[in-house]
């Protein structure tokens, strides 16, 4: 019986094994499928072509379930056949290897994705043997074997360990986000063993933290929401898109939390323009329904605008008040919304920070959604954090975790993730280049050529209007520009959002202060000037602007001519330019805690243990403590 993979619809698969699979039958990993023997992956999608087909195929899953199967013509990428099933078959020549059992034990799992990403003197980790350097893979054989491939890894003292290549599965590549790399462990020797106790004992710790959280949490008696109303299904069949498989799953997580009797906590991570925004107006719509008020808080005043307009605009066929509290209202205009709000005549507030202020009091106050918790102040947290123990919440956040860290947290806290792109979504094309007036001119004429609208990012306040006189006359005369910062009156800056959004302002010069949320169509092309200041996950944000609907976007990054980059600064750059593609979030997120540290991202305890064993072991740990104290309270 010769050995196949059966790949069907529906079928129960992750990525990482199917990956593994495809390793093992001799098909070599490569950014794109180019020639029979090739696999790839990005996102959710998977790209092989076997030997025995004409075309190669694509397959996507998502959640660990197989959704499409369908053949590809590689010179076009059209679509060319839709399968219920393909069976792949080894390479020629290649022995199958028979790929052991998942289990949830440590080093019993399949080989983390970062593995094909290895390079010859990369760090890397053994499960059982600790932390050596890949020095490739070699060809050995004995008088009673044929030839076998094996993986060198170099130990302290130049001691070697030559791992077959069918247990890859106990290999990770190192990653810590320190500066600071480990000392390699030494072979025939118990230190690696204790340095692995000792990380599982501060693992089980931090995983029996969060299980009391969220055992403190179930104990608790909340408000159940009714099942869905006609209207909530009449709202929600008028969304202009269609939902994307994930965006209907989180959906209906969200809203199966809040009918449930303990007080909903829910993250949704999603990447920038992904849809959270709609599967936060159906809760918000949810819980208006049952004349509960809602409470919607974000991190900048504009994006309170837009929210504002986008929940105004949705709901105007139903009987719900919605108002904004921001320095776009006069203090007469905030008194009279603070006044309804108490007496229960709004049924749905939107606003940054001041919705914490002692003086915004509710009626009936039945959910909160807070969109990019981590930029709000340590005071402001500490009252989101009370209202968690009465009242739902959810949080949103386009700044994805890592997703293996993700992965292993699913089991410690109420997670949805939205990782699909919105049909007909497009990557956006990303140029990082040295600043020249020929360059910028070429981006704007063609973005005003198509009738659309630009961005200018510049990451200070001062030259700013210097900057629109340069670009001005780079565009010119008839290009209408306008600028918009954070220390203009809320008066002029209301004017120039609205003129943007209303497109009668074609280029718009502007700090970061558009970097959260800004959802403009017609706005497509980006250019981010001295792109070497800012963050990567600054960059990402920014450049998650433009490319929100179906047609062509582009992001230019810009340093000054002759400027010599720091090494950092250099590998940002590199980073936003390589990562590219729909769906990047997670793949920048590692990327920028590699450059910037682990931050507070699991809390200071841990990032020693972290250092200690690798990010990925860590992660590997976390998730069999929480599957085991689940099953063994």
């Amino acid at each position: 019986m010769f050995k196949s993979i059966k790949i069907c619809l529906e079928q129960q698969l992750s990525q990482e094994e199917l990956l593994r699979l495809f390793s093992n039958f001799g098909y070599k990993h490569a950014d794109f499928v180019f020639e029979e023997g090739d696999f790839s992956h990005r996102g959710n999608v998977v790209d092989i072509f076997p030997t025995t087909f004409e075309d190669p195929v694509r397959i996507e899953i998502v959640n660990d379930v197989v959704k499409t199967i369908r053949s590809f013509n590689i010179r076009t990428g059209d679509i060319t056949g839709h399968h219920q099933m393909v069976m792949v078959l080894p390479r020629p020549d290649t022995k199958a290897k028979v790929p052991k059992p998942l289990y949830h034990g440590v080093g019993e799992e399949v080989p983390i994705q970062s593995f094909v990403d290895l390079k010859k003197g990369d760090l890397i980790v053994h499960v059982n043997y600790g932390i050596g350097i890949y020095r490739g893979i070699t060809k050995l054989k004995d008088s009673k074997k044929p030839a076998a491939s094996y993986i060198i890894i170099e130990y302290a003292d130049e001691d070697k360990l030559y791992v077959p290549v069918e247990e890859i599965n106990l290999l990770q590549k190192y990653v810590s986000f320190y500066k600071k790399l480990p000392r390699l462990n030494k072979l025939g020797t118990k230190q690696w063993e204790r340095i692995k106790e000792r990380a599982k004992k501060a693992v089980a710790s931090y995983a029996i933290e969060l299980l009391q959280l969220q055992a403190a949490r179930l104990r608790l008696k909340g408000l159940a929401f009714s099942p869905d109303a006609d209207w909530q299904k009449e709202l929600e069949a008028a969304f202009e898109y269609e939902d994307t498989i994930d965006q209907s799953k989180a959906s209906s997580e969200v809203k199966k939390d809040m009918e449930a009797h303990k007080p909903m906590d829910r993250l949704l991570c999603g990447d920038v323009g992904y849809g959270k925004t709609e599967v936060a107006l159906r809760a918000a719509f949810k819980a208006v329904m049952d004349n509960k008020q809602v409470a919607l808080l974000v991190p900048t005043t504009i994006l309170a605008e837009q929210h504002y307009n986008t929940f105004t605009k949705r709901m105007q066929k139903y009987p719900v008040t919605v108002q904004m509290l921001s320095r776009f209202r006069t203090k007469k205009e905030q008194a009279e919304i603070l006044k309804n709000l108490a007496e229960g005549k709004v049924d749905i507030i939107i606003g940054t920070h001041r919705l914490v202020s002692e003086d915004v009091k509710f009626k009936d106050l039945g959910l909160v959604i807070i969109d990019e918790e981590q930029r709000f102040g340590v005071k402001h947290k500490e009252k989101l954090k009370k209202l968690r123990l009465i009242v739902d919440v959810l949080t949103m956040t386009a700044t994805p975790i890592p997703r293996t860290l993700y992965m292993s947290l699913m089991g410690a806290r109420d997670m949805s993730v939205i990782d699909t792109p919105p049909p007909e979504r497009l990557p956006i094309k990303t140029i990082v280049a040295h600043y020249s007036p020929e360059i910028i001119k070429e981006a704007i004429q063609r973005e005003l050529a198509r009738g659309g609208q630009v961005y200018f990012v510049n990451n200070r306040i001062k030259g700013l209007e210097k900057i629109a006189q340069n670009i001005k006359e780079i565009a010119g005369e008839h290009a209408k520009i306008a600028v918009a910062h954070g220390r203009m009156s809320a008066k002029e800056l209301e004017a120039v959002m609205l003129g943007f959004i209303d497109g009668k302002i074609d280029i718009l010069i502007s700090t970061t202060i558009i970097a959260s949320g800004i959802d403009i169509p017609n706005a497509n092309t980006l250019i981010v000037n001295h792109a070497d200041k800012f963050g990567l996950a600054d960059l990402y944000q920014l450049r998650g602007r433009v490319g929100r609907f179906n047609r062509q976007a582009h992001a230019y990054f810009v340093i000054p001519k002759d400027f010599v980059l720091t090494s950092d600064a250099k590998r940002r750059l590199n980073a936003i330019n390589k990562f590219s593609g729909l769906g990047s979030g997670f793949k920048i997120a590692m990327e920028d805690l590699q450059i910037r540290g682990a931050g507070n991202l699991l809390g200071a305890q841990q990032h020693g243990y972290v250092m200690a064993v690798g990010f990925d072991l860590y992660c590997r740990l976390l998730r069999s403590a929480i599957a085991n104290f689940k099953q063994n309270p």
